[in-house]
């Protein structure tokens, strides 16, 4: 399934578990299941799906006020409609929530999606914050060695301080790992709430000259070097 676009690696394996994968109207719920897609009738939720035969891998550089989810309850803009000239059904690696802007990729490449957000392959992700007030040394400090959230202690950060006064700090922070509103979480756990967030840099890639709400398809090298970074090829 995550190789053919309907979804990640980790959300397929929930789905599975769900009852909810049917292959030749059998109910699957376990994993590891061996199908051929040119053969087997596979669908989800009811819905027949079938193997993408083109990857398509796009850099956007998020606007505020639009969500990455595939689609909105509410009725927000999500990140496909700002796609204007994409065919292909593609979803967002990971999420930037709907008050941070900045560097979003999105494919139908399940199984890069799944290497690019599991901690485990250490890919840097660098965010610009603004936050309130005057960010002390010791603040900086447990950014950097961990802040211990509701969902456990994060990993060690890398904090470079960028600009301090007393009403207002700008930082740059990279983490590996990608908690819900991670960044937000840790700033206002060492007593300073974020006013202002970017993602700035995914692994080696960077926004360079993208304009707010623009986006690429990203170069072959890029997606090689994504794959080699991901230990997903040599």
């Amino acid at each position: 399934m995550a190789r053919s676009g309907v979804t990640s690696r980790r959300k397929a394996e929930e789905l599975i578990k769900k009852g909810l994968v049917r292959v030749n109207g059998t109910i699957i719920t376990e994993m590891g299941v061996k199908v051929n897609p040119l053969e087997d009738e596979i669908d989800v939720a009811g819905k027949k799906i079938l193997p993408e035969e083109k990857k398509v891998y796009v850099l956007l550089n998020k606007p505020l006020g639009v969500v990455t989810t595939m689609n909105d309850p509410q009725g927000r803009k999500i990140v496909t409609d700002l796609l204007k000239d994409i065919k292909e059904r593609i979803y967002p690696i990971g999420r930037l929530d709907y008050n941070t802007e900045g560097l979003l990729l999105l494919t139908n490449d399940g199984e890069l999606a799944y290497h690019l957000t599991h901690p485990r392959f250490e890919i840097n992700k660098t965010y610009f914050a603004k936050v309130n007030g005057y960010v002390t040394e010791l603040a900086l400090k447990e950014l950097r060695q961990g802040v211990m959230l509701a969902d456990g202690l994060t990993k060690l950060a890398f904090v470079k301080l960028l600009k301090r006064t007393a009403k207002e700090s700008s930082l740059e922070i990279t983490i590996q790992e990608g908690r819900n509103r991670q960044v937000r979480r840790m700033c206002e756990k060492v007593g300073h709430a974020v006013s202002y967030l970017k993602r700035i840099r995914l692994g080696f890639l960077e926004l360079e000259d993208l304009q707010v709400g623009q986006y690429r398809c990203l170069k072959d090298f890029e997606v090689k070097k994504l794959k080699i970074d991901c230990k997903l090829t040599k």
